[in-house]
Parts: C-alpha cells; structure tokens; sequence
C-alpha cells in the first residue's frame, strides 16, 4: 500500500519544480479541479498560470531553495498537509540580486491532487524596506 505522506510530498516538490520553470501547463496537471491558490496580501489565482504571471512582475526571476518538506496525514479526511518551507532567490526587476528571502507554502493534498496552497514570503517586507518605508530594520 503506498504511503499517503510520502506521495503528496513527492507531488507537491514536482509542483513546485514545474512552477519554477515556469511550466505552469505541467505544473497543473498535479492540481485538482477544484485547487484554490492564495497568495501573499491574499491575492487569489486559478492557478500556476496567475501566479507566475504575477511573480514575473514582482521579479526579474525567481527560485526557490527547498529547506524542507514536511507533511501530516488527516486521518478523519484522507487529506495530507505538506509544508514547504526555504528561501527565494533571484533578481529583482531591476537586476539587484536577492537571497535569503522566506518563504513557506502549505499544500492540501487530497486523492493524489493539490486541492489548495497559501503562499507567504518576505518579498513585501524587503520591498518596503528598499523603499525606505521599513517601521524597522531587516
């Protein structure tokens, strides 16, 4: 019998390495059809599509360094939870390299599909603080 933790970690890492190409077409096939995506600020996408949409915007590129995945199994749904956690690195729009920068995404995985995934990251802050708009120091 497979192990239901051990196959939603493997999905969601294959999600998120699709999403990083970005392939959101392949990325999607690991979604199912009723997946929500919440993002940061609560901005809501249909999919990888919206999401590297907006991160192409927010970014000149950007990856994700996994530190970890765990995931925990619901044992009165069936659904597996997978917390992705690490750092994003890249360039921001105008060429200024970046790194270090937080992220976690935690991922409801049900009959073998991504259902849902809220995603947070420190890029408003360290926006903010670039802008001189920081309450304190980084």
């Amino acid at each position: 019998m497979p192990d239901p933790i051990a196959e939603a970690r493997r999905i969601v890492e294959a999600y998120l390495e699709l999403s990083m190409i970005p392939d959101p077409e392949a990325a999607s096939a690991h979604l199912a059809p009723d997946f929500r995506m919440t993002f940061t600020g609560g901005r809501r996408f249909g999919g990888p599509a919206d999401s590297a949409a907006f991160n192409a915007k927010r970014y000149k590129w950007v990856k994700k360094r996994f530190l970890r995945t765990d995931a925990c199994l619901d044992a009165a749904t069936g659904e597996v939870r997978v917390y992705n956690t690490g750092h994003l690195y890249g360039e921001w729009p105008d060429g200024t390299p970046f790194d270090g920068n937080r992220y976690i995404d935690i991922f409801v995985v049900r009959d073998g599909r991504i259902v849902s995934t809220d995603v947070w990251n420190d890029s408003a802050e360290i926006l903010l603080d670039r802008a001189g708009l920081s309450e304190a120091p980084l």
